[in-house]
């Protein structure tokens, strides 16, 4: 499988893929969609303008040998060697094949070619299942929070009024 920057001709199965992954219902439903929250988790006008806000970032898509579309991930360097991953999405109906460990390392391995020294996120702190497979992996809270953005519609609507981000870190 092979991790490559993406290109504008990667968008529309990265939203498809992101909104699938986070908000998706019904038959193959992914294991940690984020059901406290409403609507689409990425278009393609927001994500060009991320892109367009963090020309550090790198949009990092992953395929397989048949060039089919697996998972992506956002590395955005942050100075002091520390990283920031987003945006961390596989094909749900292919999750039960270990993807989301596998796209983690190969984006900690990439982050790391590249000088980082820590990888930092944020999760939402009421995705405690997905909090938990993190810390599985290495990560851990460092007691940071953020709060989630209400005055923003456009990660989506949140359908409760306590959301807000945990900052988890590993050092790589």
């Amino acid at each position: 499988m092979r991790l490559r920057p993406a290109v504008e001709a990667d968008y529309p199965s990265i939203v498809a893929l992101s909104n699938q992954a986070y908000r998706g219902r019904g038959e193959g439903e992914s294991w940690n969609v984020e059901d406290m929250i409403a609507g689409e988790r990425l278009s393609e006008a927001l994500l060009r303008e991320d892109l367009a806000a963090a020309p550090q970032a790198q949009l990092m898509i992953w395929r397989d040998d048949a060039d089919d579309h697996l998972g992506h991930v956002w590395l955005e360097p942050k100075g002091d060697g520390a990283w920031y991953l987003g945006l961390l999405a596989v094909r749900p109906d292919r999750q039960d094949q270990k993807l989301g460990r596998g796209l983690l390392a190969a984006a900690e391995d990439h982050a790391r070619s590249q000088g980082a020294t820590r990888m930092r996120m944020t999760v939402v702190a009421q995705r405690e299942s997905l909090i938990a497979w993190y810390e599985r992996r290495g990560y851990a809270r460092t007691g940071e929070t953020a709060p989630w953005p209400y005055h923003d519609p456009r990660p989506g609507v949140p359908t409760r009024p306590d959301l807000y981000f945990v900052v988890l870190e590993r050092r790589l």
